[in-house]
């Protein structure tokens, strides 16, 4: 419990200083340096695949895993599943209208409009994937599944956030804040919605 305590002050704080370089304009070298890498690696078969990782980030995509999940799960992970999923958007809306930074300007694969920092994309595919994780560890019985699943769903987090950078909608700071957002949300919410059913003994059916 600590350990994850812990970890989340440590991602706040980290999401904090990136914010603070992000506003006060202190990050353009880290950004410029990693943009460019990525930007260098495009090629017609990457940039086709870097289309595709990106939409499973895309709203429609999302809404209809979360509905489907909605419907399968049980109280309790519905309740978790919902509660990260609103707060994670509601959160990365309102950071968007305070802080108002510009998408990049150039070399876009892709049409995004709205603000750029922090990254909607990282925030909502850790939140939602993540969630997957936290089942998948707690529930899966068996540890061959198991290590397959979460590697698979975080390898595909990951690519999510670089194919962000990849099509050219966001800095590499956009992505990582919202990383680093998106994880102590995610902790927070799952020990929240925990302690909120804590002695629930219904917890476990397939659906309530």
């Amino acid at each position: 419990m600590k350990k994850k305590y812990y970890l989340s002050i440590f991602c706040f704080l980290l999401f904090l200083m990136i914010t603070y370089f992000v506003i006060s304009n202190k990050i353009e070298k880290f950004d410029t340096g990693i943009y460019q890498m990525i930007i260098s690696l495009r090629s017609k078969p990457m940039d086709q695949f870097m289309k595709t990782i990106t939409k499973f980030g895309n709203t429609v995509p999302v809404l209809c895993i979360i509905i489907l999940l909605l419907i399968k799960l049980n109280q309790k992970d519905r309740f978790l599943l919902g509660m990260n999923t609103i707060v994670t958007v509601g959160m990365n809306q309102i950071l968007k209208f305070i802080i108002k930074r510009p998408r990049p300007n150039h070399l876009r694969l892709i049409k995004q409009g709205g603000y750029s920092f922090p990254s909607g994309h990282s925030m909502i595919s850790l939140c939602l994937y993540g969630v997957l994780i936290y089942f998948i560890i707690t529930k899966e019985q068996n540890k061959k599944k198991k290590i397959v699943f979460v590697f698979l769903l975080t390898l595909l987090i990951l690519l999510i956030g670089i194919s962000r950078i990849y099509v050219g909608v966001h800095y590499p700071s956009d992505v990582l804040g919202g990383y680093l957002l998106a994880i102590t949300l995610l902790i927070n919410g799952i020990t929240l919605g925990n302690h909120h059913f804590r002695g629930n003994k219904n917890d476990k059916n397939v659906s309530n």
